[in-house]
C-alpha cells in the first residue's frame, strides 16, 4: 500500500470526513510504513454519532426479530465473501500472521452466527394460573443506545463479533469507538453492515481521543458500555458509567497461567504452549505468558520450548508461511523490550532472547522474536504484570498444591490451564482455579460463542459477560406482564373487596 489513506468516520450510514485538525498515524507493523491517517473525531462528531443511534433506535427496536435475523444472515454471508480482503486488512494494520488474522475475521463470523439465532434467544418465559385466572409472561426487550470501546488487538472480532451483532440483533443501536491504531477493518465491516441492509444509524463507527470517549460514559442517551482494554481504564469506565446509571461490561487485562504436571505428554504440551503463548505475538488477553511446571520435568520442557521457537518463522503478517508476525507498533515494541530488560534486572534467566530479531527486507518492521525467561519467581514483576507481547515466563514448583497456589495468587483471572493425564488433578484444578475460562490440555480455553467469555477478578468488571446467554441478558431488559380477564357475568358484578395479599 503506497498511498496514505485519509480515513473518514461512519455516522448515520455515511462515511463522513471529519472536521478535526488532529489525525493519528496508522502503521503497517510489518514494514513500519504509515498507511493511513485516522481522525480524532471532535466532540460534536461523537455527539452526532450518539444522536444518529438514538434516532435510529425506535424503528429498529420495533423491527421484528425475524427480520433483524435475516439482515444478520446477510452480514454473515458477506463476511465470508470478503474473507480474504478482511484478513489482509487485519494482517496489514495489526500484524497478525495470516491464519491468525483470518481467525480474527472468522470469530466475527461466529459472533454473527450466534446473533442470527436472536428469535430464539429473545424468547421469554410464561406461567399460566400464577393465581386464580391470572397469567404472567416475561418478555425480553431492547435497552437503547450502547457504546463499544474497542482495543487494537482484534480489529474484527471484538467490535463485530463480541459487540455489534448481539447488540443490534436484540434491537439496540450502537456507536463503536474503534482503536485509532487499527480502525481500517472496522470501517470495512461497517460497509458490509450497510450493504447487508442495516438501517442508517443503527451502527456507527468513530475514532477519537480519550477526552471525547468520556462522553459515552456520562451521556444520558447511552444506556450501556461494553469495553475491552486495560484494567486501569476498565475500572475507570466501570465506576464512572455505573455512577451514571449505565450497565457495563469491562473485559480487562490478564496474566494467564498454565500448570504442567510431570505426567503430561511433553511434546504435545510444548506445542500447545507455543501456540498459546506466542500466537498473535502475545497481543491477546487469552495469551499464555506464564507456565508453572513441576521441577522434575522443567529442564526438558524448557528445552522443547526453545527448540520449537527456533523452528518457527518470524516474518511479515501477510506472508502465509509466517508463524510469528510483528507487534502492532514500534512504540509497543519498545515497551516489550523494556519488560525484557526488567526481567533480566530482576534475575530471571533469559534462555531465548527475541530483541535482536531481523527480518530480511522488512528491517523497519516492529518485530520481536520468541522470548523465554526461566526461573521466574513470584516476586518478579515480569511474571505478574501483563506484557502483551511474545514473552513467556517459566516458574518452577514442586507439586500440584504449590503450583495452583502460585497461580491463584495472581490478581488477574481470565483463563487458566492444566496439562496432565491425571483425572483427579484435572478435576481439582477446574474446581479450585480462579480462572474464568479453564483448559484441560487446551492451551487457549476460549469457548465458542454460545458460552460467555468469562474472566474473573481484575480481568473483568460488571455482572454480565460478553457472548452466550450473558451477552443476550446484557443487551436486553426484562418486562413481566401479569394479566387477568373477566367473563361477562363477573364484569357486571359490582362488589367491594379488601385485598388480602393475593391476586
Amino acid at each position: 500500500m503506497s498511498e496514505i489513506i485519509k480515513l473518514k468516520y461512519f455516522c448515520n450510514g455515511q462515511f463522513v470526513e471529519s472536521k478535526t485538525e488532529h489525525y493519528d498515524k496508522i502503521y503497517d507493523p510489518s514494514t513500519g510504513a504509515v498507511i493511513a491517517h485516522s481522525p480524532r473525531c471532535t466532540k460534536a462528531e461523537v455527539l452526532a454519532a450518539i444522536e444518529a443511534a438514538k434516532t435510529a433506535y425506535p424503528a429498529w427496536s420495533n423491527t421484528p426479530p425475524m427480520k433483524r435475523a435475516q439482515i444478520l444472515y446477510r452480514i454473515r454471508e458477506l463476511i465470508m465473501q470478503n474473507l480474504d480482503e478482511l484478513t489482509l486488512s487485519v494482517a496489514t494494520e495489526n500484524g497478525k500472521a495470516w491464519l491468525e488474522a483470518q481467525g480474527d475475521v472468522l470469530k466475527a463470523k461466529e459472533g454473527t452466527e450466534l446473533a442470527c439465532g436472536i428469535p430464539s434467544l429473545l424468547m421469554g418465559e410464561s406461567l399460566m394460573d400464577t393465581a386464580n385466572g391470572v397469567d404472567t409472561t416475561l418478555y425480553r426487550e431492547s435497552v437503547g443506545v450502547f457504546a463499544g470501546l474497542v482495543p487494537f488487538n482484534f480489529p474484527a472480532m471484538i467490535p463485530f463479533g463480541w459487540m455489534a451483532p448481539l447488540c443490534i440483533a436484540a434491537g439496540n443501536t450502537i456507536v463503536l469507538k474503534a482503536s485509532s491504531m487499527t480502525p481500517m477493518t472496522a470501517y470495512k465491516m461497517a460497509q458490509i453492515y450497510k450493504e447487508a441492509g442495516v438501517p442508517d444509524g443503527v451502527v456507527n463507527v468513530v475514532t477519537c481521543s480519550r477526552v471525547e470517549a468520556e462522553l459515552f460514559l456520562t451521556h444520558e442517551d447511552v444506556r450501556g458500555i461494553t469495553f475491552v482494554g486495560s484494567t486501569s481504564v476498565g475500572k475507570h469506565i466501570y465506576s464512572v458509567a455505573a455512577a451514571h446509571g449505565k450497565r457495563v461490561q469491562a473485559l480487562c487485562e490478564a496474566k494467564n497461567h498454565a500448570l504442567v504436571l510431570e505426567d503430561a505428554p511433553l511434546e504435545r504440551t510444548a506445542a500447545g504452549i507455543i501456540n498459546a503463548a506466542f500466537g498473535c505475538a502475545g497481543e491477546r488477553c487469552m495469551a499464555l505468558p506464564v507456565v508453572v511446571v513441576q521441577e522434575s520435568i522443567a529442564d526438558k520442557l524448557v528445552e522443547l520450548l526453545v527448540q520449537f521457537c527456533k523452528e518457527a518463522k518470524v516474518g511479515p503478517a501477510y506472508d502465509k508461511a509466517t508463524n510469528l508476525g510483528p507487534v502492532v507498533t514500534e512504540d509497543h515494541k519498545k515497551s516489550i523490550v523494556n519488560w525484557i530488560e526488567t526481567g533480566i534486572k530482576e534475575g530471571a534467566k533469559l534462555v531465548l532472547d527475541g530483541r535482536d530479531i531481523k527480518v530480511s527486507g522488512y528491517e523497519k518492521g516492529a518485530y520481536i522474536g520468541h522470548t523465554i525467561f526461566d526461573h521466574v519467581t513470584s516476586e518478579m514483576t515480569v511474571g505478574q504484570k501483563e506484557i502483551f507481547g511474545p514473552v513467556l515466563c517459566i516458574k518452577r514448583v514442586k507439586n500440584f498444591e504449590e503450583g495452583i497456589t502460585a497461580m491463584n495468587a495472581n490478581p488477574y483471572a481470565n483463563g487458566s490451564v492444566i496439562f496432565t493425564q491425571n483425572g483427579y488433578y484435572a478435576r481439582e484444578f477446574t474446581k479450585r482455579t480462579h480462572g474464568g475460562m479453564v483448559g484441560v490440555n487446551v492451551g487457549i480455553p476460549v469457548p465458542v460463542g454460545v458460552f460467555p467469555f468469562s474472566g474473573h477478578k481484575n480481568s473483568f468488571f460488571g455482572d454480565l459477560h460478553c457472548l452466550g446467554k450473558d451477552g443476550v441478558r446484557f443487551y436486553t431488559q426484562t418486562k413481566n406482564v401479569t394479566t387477568k380477564w373477566f367473563n361477562e357475568e363477573e364484569r357486571k358484578q359490582k362488589t367491594v373487596s379488601t385485598w388480602d395479599g393475593t391476586i
